[in-house]
């Protein structure tokens, strides 16, 4: 793939490889792509659960339950 840039965005790319480590400029649109990828993920994810439908109560015996899952997990 190749992408063309005006000078401006080329000479911001090269700056961002040299000042925070990235060997090339495709390591660096590389890192921009799957920091992307995870927003969209958790944008799914946050709308899931938007639709999803009221939760249960997060208290004591919420928690309880948790621990006595993974009791059970480990006994087994």
């Amino acid at each position: 793939m190749n992408i063309s840039l005006p000078d401006s965005l080329k000479s911001f790319i090269d700056d961002q490889v040299a000042d925070n480590g990235f060997g090339t400029s495709s390591e660096y649109i590389r890192s921009l792509v799957r920091k992307e990828q995870q927003v969209e993920r958790l944008r799914a994810m946050l709308l899931e659960g938007a639709l999803s439908g009221p939760g249960e109560p997060v208290d004591e015996a919420y928690f309880e339950r948790l621990r006595q899952r993974v009791r059970d997990a480990t006994a087994k």
